[in-house]
């Protein structure tokens, strides 16, 4: 059913001693954090049907600071996914059809000259959102997509000699088709490697479809809307309970390797690079916290691996050439690459 899009009381609210630092502030912040997502991952899938493990690692994302991207085949909900999220979030979302002809400028504002008061004023772009949907992303040219490097990796943008900070919290949702490459730009692999989480939803059961058509019916109109869980400012809230979560060396350790193991694969020719590693124990932090847990298992860092490593490998020609899939490649490293002990020593 439609929801309106309000803020319920206390939306966003966390304890005050989340910040504190200590250890029973980040257990309870950990405990209300995972209270938090689960409302906002459900009331998503009461719109997104099917994707549960996609839009969890998507939420996992956004609270470890990161970007994602959906890379899938028209028609699965990638764009509905992107504003269903932002919509419980409470974030301020648009959107941009990026085309073939889009300008750098298009995306981050332009000066536009004011004959009342004879000047120039910076009329700022889509991208000074606190969530920013780039939808086909790959459809744009290399000159255009590079106008978001800068506010991905630094959340500012630099237009016209000047340098304006986005809003915080910043997140880039881009989706992508994976099957039509007439008209289109492949990212390169350093725009690739600025996304945290490369996600697929594939297509929904019968019953998952079936579900879709009904709400459909029910709804009686295309738009979707839910309810804002938390605001923008619960959100930062959110992510600093996440970067208040500890990490024991073992674990690093397992990333660090997992991530080595990429780099010496026999059908890899370019593995993974220490921001991938890096990007490994951020989202497993988060996965930790939707969990409820103030500490992260290995388990965590195997949830997240092929999402996290798959889009930032470069296969050899021959493995190219042979079909062979990257997310395959992240799974014969978690296959081989030996497990730490799952015990804790907070």
């Amino acid at each position: 059913m439609t929801e309106p899009n309000s803020t319920p009381p206390g939306a966003g609210q966390l304890p005050g001693a989340v910040l504190t630092g200590s250890a029973d502030s980040t257990d309870a912040g950990a405990a209300e954090a995972a209270r938090v997502g689960r409302e906002v991952l459900d009331r998503a899938g009461t719109v997104v049907v099917g994707a549960e493990g996609a839009l969890r690692l998507a939420l996992a994302a956004v609270l470890a600071g990161g970007h994602v991207l959906f890379e899938d085949l028209p028609g699965l909900g990638k764009t509905l996914a992107a504003k269903t999220l932002a919509q419980a979030l409470g974030l301020d979302f648009r959107r941009l059809q990026f085309t073939p002809d889009l300008l750098p400028s298009d995306v981050t504002g332009s000066s536009i000259f004011n004959p009342a008061t004879r000047e120039f004023e910076f009329r700022p772009g889509p991208v000074f959102a606190g969530l920013f949907l780039a939808d086909e992303i790959n459809r744009t040219s290399p000159k255009t997509q590079s106008a978001l490097l800068e506010a991905m990796a630094e959340a500012q943008v630099s237009a016209e000699g000047t340098t304006l900070p986005l809003q915080r919290p910043f997140h880039v949702f881009a989706t992508s088709n994976p099957i039509e490459f007439e008209g289109t730009y492949p990212l390169p692999e350093a725009q690739l490697d600025r996304f945290m989480v490369r996600l697929r939803f594939g297509y929904p059961g019968p019953g998952g479809e079936q579900a879709i058509i009904r709400r459909r019916i029910t709804r009686r109109q295309d738009e979707t809307q839910v309810a804002s869980v938390i605001t923008a400012e619960g959100l930062l809230r959110l992510q600093a309970v996440v970067e208040s979560v500890g990490v024991d060396d073992d674990v690093i350790d397992y990333a660090v390797r997992l991530t080595a193991a990429t780099r010496t694969h026999p059908a890899v020719e370019v593995g993974a690079s220490p921001r991938g590693s890096q990007a490994l124990v951020l989202l497993g932090r988060a996965l930790a916290v939707l969990d409820g847990r103030a500490f992260v298992l290995p388990e965590d860092l195997k949830e997240g691996a092929v999402a996290v490593l798959a889009h930032r490998l470069t296969l050899t020609p021959s493995s190219w050439a042979q079909g062979v899939a990257t997310e395959k490649v992240v799974r014969d490293v978690l296959a081989d690459v030996p497990t730490p002990p799952t015990v804790h020593r907070g």
